[in-house]
């Protein structure tokens, strides 16, 4: 690193070990939490059928085993049986009275779990330890008639502690670079959940870099056409945009820059420009603040839990806890 001075130019020499330590002292140490406001809409509804795609491995069983001890579940196993039955044994659970399907190739376990929800077998998907783009691009596949009315789109719940309100971002996991009609697909989506958790008339963000409509910054345009758009059609929704991040959550910014309607400082949502904007957004909160994602996809005929291999079982449930919620 140069420092320039008034007389001349010198060398400060940082150490990697220095480096290290301020990018430990970043990263969160505070246990991941499930939130309690999810957990209470869900136990509302009965148990369902739910299949858990590429079970096995430890998170995605623990998660489960999670869900079905708060009578979230019933579930079906898909994968390798000896994998997911010592996997079974060594968390001590008993798995004997739950049915397993014997599948030990992890792109045929998407096909075995779409097909069990073409055929009303199952009411949820859960993603286990399989990749995303595997699990999603068989659910999309039209044979198995999983589509929507709207285009399928994925929601973040996004808590600190057991009794936060949530604040939602979508959408950060499914469409890469939504155009203006996706983005309402995906808005009318975010309604609808919002309405599910007790959030009657959301205050939503249409996000961009810029809260200027400037033509070289075209999110800046897309935020501006949905507002237009959802006051014609009349959505049950605050809805504002262009904003940017910090005039969206903070009322001082908002403030400071002169910005003034129902939703600035305020948001209950935000509704990202992009993929890479929402799941860095994301991720920044998991891991800087310790935040709890419950992440599902909404849009479609079944909703589908979609977390990290890496996420913590609390959020795995969490994200449980959000698709039965979204379920009619």
């Amino acid at each position: 690193m140069i420092i320039i001075c008034k007389k001349k130019p010198f060398k400060v020499e940082i150490s990697k070990k220095v480096v290290h330590n301020i990018k430990n002292k970043m990263l969160s140490d505070k246990k991941i939490v499930c939130p309690n406001n999810l957990l209470e809409v869900a136990h509302k509804k009965n148990s369902v059928n739910a299949v858990i795609v590429n079970a096995g491995k430890s998170l995605p069983m623990i998660s489960a085993i999670d869900a079905i001890k708060e009578n979230l579940i019933i579930p079906i196993f898909v994968g390798d049986t000896k994998e997911i039955q010592k996997c079974a044994k060594e968390l001590d659970f008993d798995i004997s009275k739950y049915e397993i399907i014997h599948e030990p190739n992890e792109n045929n376990t998407a096909k075995v779990a779409a097909k069990l929800a073409s055929e009303n077998k199952i009411k949820l998907i859960i993603k286990g330890h399989i990749h995303t783009d595997v699990l999603m691009k068989e659910i999309l596949k039209r044979e198995y008639n999983l589509l929507g009315k709207q285009r399928m789109s994925h929601i973040w719940h996004m808590t600190l502690h057991k009794d936060d309100k949530p604040l939602i971002i979508t959408d950060g996991a499914l469409n890469v670079h939504p155009n203006v009609k996706t983005k309402m697909h995906i808005l009318k989506n975010v309604i609808n959940f919002c309405n599910r958790i007790g959030i009657n008339k959301p205050k939503i963000a249409i996000l961009s870099g810029t809260e200027e409509v400037l033509d070289s910054v075209q999110s800046s345009l897309d935020a501006k056409e949905i507002t237009e758009l959802a006051k014609k059609e009349n959505l049950n929704a605050d809805v504002f945009g262009p904003l940017a991040f910090d005039n969206s959550i903070s009322k001082k910014s908002a403030s400071i820059k002169g910005i003034k309607n129902n939703v600035a400082g305020s948001a209950d949502v935000l509704l990202v420009p992009s993929f890479e904007t929402g799941n860095g957004l994301v991720k920044m909160m998991i891991y800087f603040m310790g935040a709890c994602a419950a992440g599902v996809v909404v849009g479609g005929k079944v909703p589908v839990v979609i977390t990290s291999r890496s996420d913590d079982a609390p959020a795995r449930l969490a994200s449980i806890a959000a698709a039965i919620v979204a379920l009619d």
